[in-house]
This record gives C-alpha cells, structure tokens and sequence, in this order.
C-alpha cells in the first residue's frame, strides 16, 4: 500500500493492489477517471485508468500524442540501472529506438513530439520495404510479383486481347439451328470429297480404255499372201476360202471390241458430266451454309466467348494488382526519401519557431554543467532533425570519459525535470541511482549533490538519489552538508539496526 499526495488533495491518498487481482487497484478516497475528482471513501478501478490518471496528473497528457506515454516519460525521471539507463543520456533504456525516445524528450522540452513520433512512421515502413527488397532478390518473387517493366508489357496483350473478344461478342449474331446447318455442311463436304475420290477412279478406267480402243484395229493378213508368192507357192483354193473366213472373224472381233469399249467410256463420261453437275450443285449449297456460318455462330459458342472474357479479365486484374505491389516496392524508398526530407522541412521550421525554447533548455544544462567544471569544457544541447529521429544530444566537451558521460545525463536529466515542471508537463520529483556516479570525481560528485539541492529548492521540486554511504562521506568531506537532505529512516547494512523492508543482513 503506498501513500501519496495528489494535487488538490489535502489528505493522503492511498493505493493498493493485490497479486490476485493484479488487473485493478483500490483507492481510498476514490478517484473517479472520467471526472478525475474525489466522490466516494474506497473504490476500484481497472489498472489502465489509474496508468491515465497517473499521466494526466503527472505529465499532464490529455488527449491523443503519438509516440508519448506517461510510462516512457517516467523512465527518463527514474533511470533504472537494470535497464542500462544510465549510458546514453537520449535512450532511458538499452537499444531504446531513437525514434521512440525521441517524441518523449520532445514532450518534456516542450517540442512538438507529434512531428518526432512521425519518425516511427518513417521507420516501420522503411523496415516493412527492406523486407519487401528482400522478397525482390528471391527467385520466387518474380513467379509472385515480377518486375513492373514485365508486367506492363503482359498488361497491354491482355488488354488487346480483351478488346478483340469484345468485339466478337459485340459482332457476334446468334445463327437459329446452326448445330443443323453445321452438320449438314459436314454432309456436303464429305459428299464433295466422295464424288472427287469416284472421279480419279473413272478418269483412271476412261485413260485406259481410250487406250484400248486406239489398239484395237483389223488383223493384218496380206502379208502371208506376198511370203507365198516369194516362196512360189500357190495356195490352194480351198485354202485360201479358210484364211478368208478367218481374217472375217477377226475382223468382227475387233469391231465388237470396239463398240464395247466406247460404250464404256460413253458411259465413263455421263457419269463424269453427272457428278460435275452434283459437285456444282452441292457447292453452292455448301457455299451458302458457310456463310451463313461465318457470319454468326451458336448460342454456345457466344458463352464460350464470354466465359473467355471473363477469365482474360481475372488475368488482367491479377497483373494490375502485381504491378502495384511490385511499383510499390520499386517506388516505396523514394516516396520515403521524400517524406524524410518534408519531415526534415518540417521539424525545422518547427525548431526555428521554438527556438526560445530550445535556447531556455539549453542555458539551463550549460549552467549546470559550468558549475561542475567551470568554463574549460564547452556544453550545449543539440536539437536537430536527423535520418531516423529528432536528434536531441547534451554536449559537454571531451566527453570522452565515462564520468564526464555520467555528469553530462546528470545535467541533462535535471535539465528535463525543471523544463517539464515549469510548464506542467512533468512532476516535482527526480530520482537517481547511484550508480550514475561511478567512476565520477569526488568534486564533481559533491558539486552535483549542491546543484541538485540549489536546483530543487529553488523550484520547489525534490531530487531522490539513492547513495552509498561511503559515496556521500567523499562529498561531505569536501564541504557538502548532507543532513538537511537525508530521509529517515536511514537504512544500513549494520548488523544491530541495519535492514531493508524488515529483512536483516548477516554479516
């Protein structure tokens, strides 16, 4: 249970929390959030609205600020050496991102920590595009994604393609019974090709037997009557009654002969002539259903075309949204370079319009850290935009040693409690460890302690430093008076009275 005072509140106010029910705590005299007033004897409420009324009463935080939190400006009042929070004044904890340090110290410097939260903005996408640039280099990228040249070059023969089905379907005239004109077509063309296949056989037989006519003539005789005559043998008569019947015969043979064979190749071309004529005929028919055709289509086919539409149109709206991820990528470290510069503008002129403020910051640490060593090492604060945050350094010269370091958050931090606490954006307290002043001289140790204790009564504000004994005797030897300051109860490690929260040390 702790006991606190709360502004505008004469009485105490005590808080409590139980390990059970860790999400709420009590308060007595209940602290209504939504009114911040004082209605009932005890109440309580959930642990995020105590955290709210604790930023608003103590920072001041009233409405939305990006990048500010009453947890975040606390860890810069109360370092916590667990945390590494005494090595680098600007970070209140170890790899504390500037960008998110940056709008609290803004806050409590009076700065505009809006424009220093922007910075975070400017982070997460500058993180987001170098994960996308990595995605670039993997081979697998460009099945995904690919490059924006590519692309365009696949969007415009979509595009043409979509533009040719549109004009078919905006052409395309539904034929009535065209299964019926396409299947009788089919008939015709394998008619056609049947009667050219009958006509190569019957041009074939008609060769042949024009042929056979030309080679069928009268037998020749005569000739064995000259070879009897030369040899002077005189035939016989009744031989010779024989030889002329059978040259008659002959004769009538090959006369029959031919008269079958024109016959036949009479017969040959009536056909030839028949099938011409049908040929003709089945052209035009053929000719017609064509066209009739060719210039429309089935109901199915006029599906098929838009089904084909539909789907270059998928293809096309897939290309468009890979081209914008891969423009994206490919665009996204210039458009953040671009709003680094404009933020860049920005803070500056934000800077210059508060220099009153930064040069009221900046006397203040220079006074401090002029007490501590005097006019031989140069201080200063620097405010200004940087790359990936608000830049806010304290600078005491040669600050190279880890004592000089030590003294330079000492200066910084009481810098930021008086600031904050002047404007109602901070508390009346500031809390060191001791561990701030390792390795730190025993004069500047004991000239910190009296900037502290003149700083403090001056503002009416209070500085907690927790000490080693043996720590505060250096400064109490070279003159600082230590019991106007020190809390009861002490606390020790002596064996007979020492202890912390009841629990005794052993030797």
């Amino acid at each position: 249970m702790l006991a606190l005072d709360w502004p505008g509140q004469s009485n105490h106010v005590t808080v409590s929390r139980k390990g059970k029910t860790a999400t709420v705590v009590s308060l007595a005299p209940c602290l209504v959030p939504s009114t911040g007033l004082f209605e009932e004897d005890r109440c309580t409420i959930p642990i995020a609205d105590w955290q709210k009324l604790i930023e608003a009463k103590l920072f001041g935080l009233s409405g939305e600020h990006r990048g500010v939190t009453g947890r975040a400006l606390l860890s810069f009042l109360m370092r916590k050496v667990g945390d590494h929070g005494f090595n680098e004044a600007a970070r209140s904890f170890s790899r504390q991102p500037e960008s998110q340090a940056a709008p609290n110290l803004a806050y409590l410097l009076g700065l505009d920590s809006d424009l220093a939260a922007r910075y975070q903005n400017l982070a997460a996408r500058k993180a987001a595009r170098d994960q996308l640039k990595k995605a670039v280099d993997d081979p697998v990228w460009g099945e995904v994604v690919g490059k924006s040249a590519d692309l365009r070059g696949q969007i415009a023969i979509s595009e043409a393609k979509i533009a040719d089905l549109n004009q078919q379907i905006s052409e395309f005239r539904v034929v009535p019974q065209y299964e019926e004109l396409k299947s009788r077509a089919d008939e015709l063309a394998t008619r056609i090709q049947e009667l050219g296949s009958q006509d190569v056989i019957d041009r074939r037989n008609l060769d042949h037997l024009e042929k056979a006519v030309a080679e069928a003539v009268d037998p020749e005789v005569r000739y064995l009557q000259r070879v009897y005559a030369d040899l002077g043998v005189t035939l016989p008569e009744q031989v010779r009654h024989r030889f002329d019947e059978v040259r008659d015969f002959h004769t009538a043979i090959v006369a029959n002969r031919r008269t079958y064979l024109e016959q036949e190749i009479k017969e040959i071309r009536a056909r030839l002539d028949a099938r011409h004529a049908e040929r003709s005929r089945l052209g035009e028919e053929q000719s017609l259903i064509l066209k009739q055709l060719g210039e429309g289509g089935a109901l199915a086919a006029l599906s098929t075309l838009q089904k084909a539409l539909g789907q270059e149109e998928a293809t096309l709206g897939a290309l468009r949204h890979r081209l914008e991820a891969a423009q994206t990528v490919e665009s996204s470290s210039r458009e953040i370079e671009a709003e680094r510069l404009e933020l860049t503008r920005a803070i500056d002129t934000d800077l210059q319009e508060r220099r009153a403020l930064i040069d009221q910051a900046t006397v203040l640490f220079n006074d401090f850290a002029r007490r501590l060593y005097g006019t031989t090492r140069p201080s200063y604060l620097k405010v200004e935009p940087g790359r990936s945050s608000l830049k806010i350094i304290p600078k005491i010269d040669s600050d190279v040693s880890q004592g000089i370091n030590r003294m330079a958050i000492f200066c910084f931090d009481l810098t930021l409690a008086v600031i904050a606490h002047r404007a109602g954006r901070g508390p009346d307290f500031l809390v060191h460890d001791s561990h701030l002043f390792d390795g730190v001289d025993d004069r500047q140790l004991t000239r910190a302690f009296e900037i502290a204790a003149d700083t403090m009564q001056a503002e009416k504000m209070q500085y907690v430093v927790t000490i080693n004994e043996d720590d505060l005797a250096k400064a109490e030897r070279l003159g600082f008076d230590a019991s106007p300051h020190t809390i009861e109860p002490l606390l020790t490690d002596a064996y007979d009275e020492g202890g912390l929260f009841g629990f005794r040390f052993d030797r």
